[in-house]
């Protein structure tokens, strides 16, 4: 890992490290097909309490996992820094498909093509019947 990847690594987990510091926060979240590798991450601004998240970008690894990808790290950081954000929020492991519901496969519907997903609950990562 070079040294300017190994700085946009470090500064984004001192960045979650932290707590929450105030408004407008950060939230990062990471999806996968399975729980092993994260193909995308969602990054969220809520500029204040009760405010919608806006802006959401979204960045997309086909062949590396988004969590370690070091130009991923970088896009996030620097999305974070341009909104002035004083507190992020982040998960630490996937959270669910990286198909949207009602865009990528129909409202209600689970996605066809994550099974891993289908009977699990995103949260805790159990099988749910």
């Amino acid at each position: 890992m070079t040294f300017k990847a190994q700085w946009y690594q470090g500064k984004f987990a001192k960045k979650r490290g932290k707590g929450f510091c105030g408004y407008p926060v950060a939230t990062v979240a990471f999806y996968g097909p399975d729980d092993t590798r994260a193909t995308k991450v969602s990054v969220c601004i809520v500029a204040h309490e009760g405010a919608d998240a806006d802006p959401v970008e979204r960045w997309f690894c086909e062949t590396t996992d988004a969590r370690i990808d070091p130009e991923v790290t970088e896009a996030i950081v620097r999305f974070i820094d341009h909104h002035g954000v004083k507190s992020v929020v982040a998960v630490d492991r996937i959270i669910g498909c990286p198909h949207e519901e009602g865009i990528d496969y129909p409202e209600g519907e689970k996605c066809t093509q994550c099974s891993f997903w289908a009977n699990r609950d995103r949260w805790s990562g159990e099988i749910i019947q």
